[in-house]
């Protein structure tokens, strides 16, 4: 009964937050619906291209969420259920809302430009060129992290390769997910090319979601860890250079349907569980202020992660969502709405964990992801039942293919970063830059660069990722509140609510880097008995101090140009 009382009480808060707080944004920042978007005016059948807001809102969530709700509040359940409840509703509504909102809105205002033009806008070049490099070091992880796993999902200890016809989870999941990406480009073929009305072709792409369900259950397919980071690699590189509309949007589109019917399994589950007992939620509400993973701040804060706030959504906002917004009112369901619904995938995952938290704590699985499949799938019936193993291998894909929709997206905003890196001010492209410019500028290199070093550090334990990805991730979020609300403030808008979050996230952020910083010097210097320090441990702490030097200078423009706004008000 606890965990139906949490999930009503989350969904409940969510709902008018969206209601109250979201409308009073969108009032605050003048929403217009009759202004032309950037997706309209900027129309390039490539990046540039309007989507049906259902269409453009799976996207968008499906991009967003990948395994980071599900991932992160598990992980931070070892505080108790009630931090991991409060951040999850709170961070929704106040900090992750607003960000992903603002990020959005300020990207339509600016021709559908990324966070780094932005902040070029209000805060000058060298503002923009520090951010850009700051951006695409988190992409980095981003990749590591989603490559890791997708990579641990699809394979098996014992290797191989090809069709086996006694699927394994990982195996029914890697299959399925092969077959999901050419559902999708036949989505977007008949979809864009042939005018196929939204509504019939989700149908069909519902019914192609079940039998290739189906075909996975009874036929799986094999390959080695490697080979999977190696695959990943290549179909992320073709599916961020090619038009959005062949694989970016059907397949986050179509992906959304198995979130929702996700989270539409978890709900049912819980109310099964509340009233037959068939699961029992035994997270205590608070375990303490420190644990295994360090003290609540600030490890709650970027441990939790997405469910709560993410900077990698600013990115998504600002890099993909922005060029394809039909209208501007479509912004708050879109941004903000997205963002709520997430913090209550965090609610559904932290519910998850708690129906099999004895195991957990224990180290029976592999990955918080397979706790997640678990914790639900126990929900409806005994380990080892027919009931149980179908529904511990749809919650295993769902996570999988929402890992795989982040990917796409992030290697996308990788291209378009890495590009603007190295263009001047007055080139649009990379076909008008000249020179040694004009080759790293080119979308295959970027693209490319990022991709390799991204699989490289994939191979790494997720461990050595994450929580590195957590701290660099939440620290751009910082950064895009400060950039949003400099812009806002430059343009004579609202800003004030930025304040409160902006420096909650700067501050919490830094401080976990600074505590990665030290606790990495103590071990590469010898200081900590019986352990050694890897390279890993060497790139952590190069990692996490070119990230804390960025920000902090990034930080000092941003409090300059306050200085400035106010000096001008005045």
């Amino acid at each position: 009964m606890t965990a139906l009382l949490i999930i009503l009480a989350a969904i409940a808060l969510l709902v008018v937050g969206y209601i109250t707080y979201g409308s009073w944004l969108a009032k605050q920042w003048g929403i217009d619906p009759s202004k032309k978007t950037p997706a309209i005016e900027k129309e390039d059948g490539v990046d540039y291209v309007a989507a049906p807001p259902a269409v453009l809102m799976g996207h968008h969530f499906s991009s967003i969420a990948g395994a980071g709700p599900i991932n992160g509040p598990i992980q931070a359940s070892v505080f108790g259920w009630l931090p991991v409840f409060l951040w999850c509703v709170i961070g929704g509504i106040f900090f992750g809302g607003l960000q992903d909102f603002g990020s959005l809105f300020a990207s339509i205002r600016h021709d559908g430009k990324s966070l780094g033009e932005i902040i070029n806008d209000t805060m000058g070049q060298r503002a923009k060129k520090l951010f850009l490099v700051f951006g695409l070091l988190v992409l980095i992880l981003v990749i590591a992290s989603f490559v890791n796993v997708v990579a641990g999902t699809f394979f098996t200890e014992e290797g191989g390769f090809g069709f086996t016809a006694s699927p394994t989870n990982n195996q029914t999941t890697a299959m399925i997910s092969l077959l999901f990406i050419l559902i999708a480009i036949v989505y977007g073929y008949v979809t864009n090319k042939l005018n196929v009305k939204t509504l019939p072709a989700s149908i069909a792409g519902v019914v192609a979601i079940v039998v290739i369900t189906i075909i996975g259950l009874n036929c799986g397919f094999v390959m080695s860890r490697t080979a999977w980071i190696v695959f990943i690699g290549v179909y992320i590189v073709i599916a961020s250079l090619v038009p959005v509309w062949i694989l970016l949007q059907p397949r986050d589109y179509l992906s959304s349907f198995l979130l929702y019917a996700m989270m539409a399994i978890a709900v049912v589950g819980i109310l099964v569980s509340a009233f037959t007992g068939n699961a029992s939620f035994t997270i205590p509400a608070f375990t303490g202020w420190k644990t295994g993973i360090g003290n609540m701040f600030p490890a709650l804060f970027i441990t939790v992660a997405c469910g709560a706030c993410s900077g990698f959504h600013s990115l998504i906002s600002t890099g993909t969502t922005s060029k394809q917004l039909r209208n501007e009112k479509d912004a708050k369901p879109i941004g903000y709405g997205s963002m709520l619904i997430e913090s209550a995938l965090g609610i559904v995952s932290l519910i998850a964990v708690g129906m099999v938290y004895a195991k957990y704590t224990n180290g029976d699985f592999g990955s918080p992801s397979a706790a997640f499949g678990a914790g639900i799938a126990i929900m409806f019936g005994s380990e080892g039942t027919g009931i149980y193993n179908t529904i511990a291998a749809l919650l295993t894909l769902a996570v999988s293919v929402f890992a795989l929709t982040s990917l796409d997206t992030g290697t996308r905003l990788s291209r378009f970063m890495f590009s603007e890196l190295f263009l001047k001010e007055e080139e649009a492209t990379w076909k008008d830059a000249s020179g040694i410019r004009k080759i790293l500028a080119h979308p295959l290199f970027g693209t490319t660069f990022m991709v390799v070093i991204g699989c490289v550090l994939g191979g790494l334990k997720l461990s050595a990722i994450w929580a590195l990805f957590g701290a660099a991730n939440q620290l751009l979020a910082g950064i895009a509140l400060l950039a949003v609300c400099a812009w806002l403030g430059e343009v004579g808008k609202n800003n004030k609510m930025f304040y409160i979050p902006m420096v909650f996230m700067l501050c919490a952020t830094l401080t976990s880097l600074v505590q990665t910083i030290i606790k990495k010097c103590k071990l590469i210097a010898g200081m900590v008995p019986d352990s050694s320090a890897v390279w890993g441990d060497w790139f952590q702490l190069i990692f996490a101090l070119a990230m804390a030097i960025l920000a902090v200078i990034l930080v000092v423009e941003g409090f300059q140009t306050f200085s400035k706004q106010k000096k001008a008000k005045a």
